[in-house]
């Protein structure tokens, strides 16, 4: 577990049936004045690691769910969000393919 340089903590693991591929989870907490979980009306968003972000996506639109917003990719990876039906924002997060995730 390591204080990282935004103020959240990274929590390092190892992957079962790849013990070289180091990944990890996430805690970042947001000033209270932010809007990153809107929709929501949460105070905390919930992320999700996911193998295959564009499938996944259009299993959930033929399934009527809404895309809050666009999808987006950066060097960190693919990232998009639902909300559950407890008004829960979800982030979906598809690591990139080449770079390490840790």
């Amino acid at each position: 577990m390591r204080v990282s340089e935004w103020g959240g903590w990274a929590f390092q693991w190892r992957d079962i049936d790849n013990p070289e591929q180091i990944g990890r989870t996430e805690w970042s907490p947001f000033k209270t004045e932010s809007d990153y979980m809107a929709p929501s009306d949460k105070s905390f968003m919930m992320n999700f690691r996911v193998d295959d972000l564009d499938a996944l996506l259009s299993q959930l639109r033929a399934a009527g769910i809404e895309i809050i917003g666009t999808p987006e990719t950066s060097e960190y990876g693919k990232f998009a969000w639902i909300m559950d039906p407890n008004g829960i924002k979800l982030e979906l997060w598809e690591p990139p393919a080449t770079a390490s995730t840790s």
